[in-house]
């Protein structure tokens, strides 16, 4: 049976303040310097691809926003609040779920361990409350039937389906850890093209659910998932934010460093290692 959560909806004055916001972030790793002075907004619906050369910082981004890495200066605001720290030194005022790159699941525990794990861990729900969350969150994945399962026994696109309904989930007894944000890092890598279609699809399908209508943001390198999933797209290169534009907007921009990057070529502004 599917669960349903009433969620509360944003107000106006909610509405008005950015989701999530960068001032002048800076990070580096010993002299190599990954972000410099980067500024980015962020608003409630919206669906944002970060794109650009691996190694500038992209994935960094990611883990900043959720509160699994410092900054070294500047600020990042949570729906108005500055954050101080990381996650564990402050509760968010919203709820920010991520799924890495290569869906991080727990070989020893089932799909339903697996999807259920913080509920089963940080909650006083009952087992049966729990599994009948996760029975919904796996049929909102196409993943229904999969509860015994191991990972080893999925395809790479099941385990990253699965990653997906861990993400979606929380406890609606405290409407605060419903995720309003989904960052995914590459979720469509190493899957075929039958696949990466599948996790494209899906992307959109959960931004508006009956959970609400979320936001997202995404790292990716492959074309075919940057023009399903995106509204709004940023380059990053060179530690700032080179290119704002749409989807739309690919194949008519002058900037050289996407040009070169959308068709493959050495030759251009972007260094080649």
């Amino acid at each position: 049976m599917a669960v349903t959560t009433e969620i509360p909806k944003a107000t106006e004055s909610d509405q008005k303040v950015p989701l999530i916001e960068l001032r002048g972030v800076s990070k580096a790793f010993g002299s190599n310097v990954i972000l410099d002075r980067v500024n980015l907004k962020i608003d409630r619906g919206e669906a944002l691809v970060i794109i650009g050369p691996s190694g500038t910082g992209k994935s960094t981004i990611l883990r900043m926003i959720a509160g699994l890495m410092p900054i070294d200066e500047g600020a990042i605001y949570i729906n108005g609040q500055r954050r101080k720290g990381l996650i564990e030194d402050q509760s968010d005022p919203i709820g920010i779920s991520m799924v890495f790159q290569q869906a991080a699941l727990f070989d020893s525990l089932t799909v339903e361990q697996n999807v259920g794990f913080l509920l089963y861990q940080h909650s006083n729900l009952s087992r049966s409350k729990i599994q009948e969350l996760v029975d919904d969150r796996l049929e909102m994945v196409g993943l229904s039937g999969t509860n015994n399962r191991y990972p080893s026994e999925l395809s790479g696109g099941m385990r990253k389906r699965v990653s997906f309904a861990r993400s979606i989930i929380f406890n609606p007894e405290n409407p605060k850890s419903r995720p309003e944000i989904v960052m995914y890092d590459e979720p469509t890598a190493g899957l075929d093209p039958i696949a990466s279609t599948v996790i494209e699809n899906l992307v959109r399908d959960l931004q508006c659910t009956k959970l609400g209508c979320g936001t997202y943001i995404m790292v990716s390198h492959q074309h075919s998932t940057i023009r399903r999933t995106a509204d709004r797209i940023i380059f990053l290169y060179g530690g700032k934010v080179q290119w704002t534009g749409t989807v739309e907007d690919i194949d008519t921009t002058d900037n050289p460093l996407v040009q070169q990057f959308f068709s493959g070529s050495v030759e251009g502004p972007i260094r080649v290692a």
